[in-house]
């Protein structure tokens, strides 16, 4: 059993990547969500959305970490 992506655009099937198999299946088709965009009645697929929260180096200077991070908890000095 081999799991692919696709685009429904109320017609046809469009595979998001390469199909894995040359003959004849039974397949089941699940409709996960709507990718559609908000400024036209287009679909999309999932990776042409332009997400700017996950944009590389969003999170710069908002995380620190301790200079002692690595060092041993008192609570386990007794397991040490």
């Amino acid at each position: 059993m081999d799991t692919i992506k696709a685009i429904y655009d109320g017609t046809n099937f469009k595979p998001m990547q390469p199909i894995p198999v040359k003959e004849e299946y039974e397949v089941i088709i699940t409709f996960v969500k709507p990718v559609k965009n908000d400024s036209e009645n287009t679909c999309r697929t999932v990776s042409e959305k332009k997400d700017r929260s996950a944009a590389f180096g969003y999170l710069k200077g908002k995380i620190h970490v301790p200079d002692d991070f690595n060092e041993p908890l008192d609570d386990f000095g007794n397991y040490m």
